[in-house]
């Protein structure tokens, strides 16, 4: 597992006409910052600011998140304890409505701004879209229950983070630079199915989440890459916080 917390490719430049002239990025490069802490958790850090993604089971206590985001009610997405353990000072929390209270309720003091689907937050000068997340063969994440998945857009990066959810018509077209997507099936889309949408999707490059915890293994991570076709598809290792022990 690497440490500390960074992913680092560089720009592609290109020669022409006696100038130097940048080029089209790799898909990888735009992970640089990205950081997979464990099933569908992640730290990414741009331009400045940290943002966290669901944080779940966090051991160690940075307290440098700026941003926090949450998907939906799910214990293994709405962890109170890891929540206040990454939070900085003056640190922003954005949820789903119904992980209010709970957040209330475990003692969670930053301020909470509220998010629906279809609905955009600036927060600290980030862009933050919320976009349906739901299953349509099963009735784990249902859509009224207003859950979300994001679009973060930090300078000219745009990161989608799928939440928990099935391939769904709201993702086509999305073409953000990075999309995080679910691949362990059972209570989110299969590897195939997953497949299917980074292909919808069309981002530069995709990373599979949701796995080697509850549900899910690295073979389903293989699997989205061996079936995604032209995708650029990158298996994220799991980043070891500083404080934390590896587990592996």
């Amino acid at each position: 597992m690497r440490s500390p917390i960074a992913f680092t490719l560089g720009l592609a430049l290109s020669v022409s006409t006696g100038a130097l002239a940048a080029v089209e990025m790799p898909g990888s490069s735009y992970l640089q910052g990205l950081s997979w802490l464990g099933h569908a958790s992640f730290r990414w850090e741009k331009e400045g600011t940290v943002i966290y993604m669901d944080p779940f089971q966090i051991d160690a206590a940075p307290h440098d998140g700026k941003i926090i985001l949450i998907s939906h009610s799910h214990f293994d997405h709405l962890d109170p304890e890891s929540v206040m353990k990454v939070a900085a000072d003056g640190a922003v929390v954005v949820a789903p409505a119904d992980c209010i209270p709970k957040l209330r309720e475990a003692g969670v003091q930053a301020e909470v701004k509220e998010i629906a689907p279809g609905q955009t937050l600036e927060v600290r000068g980030v862009r933050i879209e919320g976009v349906p997340a739901y299953n349509l063969d099963k009735d784990f994440h249902l859509k009224e229950s207003g859950w979300v998945g994001f679009v973060v857009t930090v300078g000219r990066v745009r990161l989608y983070h799928a939440g928990d959810t099935d391939f769904i018509p709201e993702m086509e077209g999305l073409e953000p630079e990075v999309a995080l997507l679910p691949v362990s099936g059972a209570y989110v889309m299969t590897a195939s199915q997953a497949a299917a949408a980074a292909q919808a999707i069309r981002a530069k490059v995709t990373v599979p989440m949701h796995y080697g915890a509850i549900v899910g293994s690295e073979a389903d991570a293989r699997r989205l890459r061996e079936e995604a076709g032209d995708r650029i598809i990158e298996i994220l290792e799991k980043t070891v916080l500083p404080g934390e022990e590896d587990g592996s």
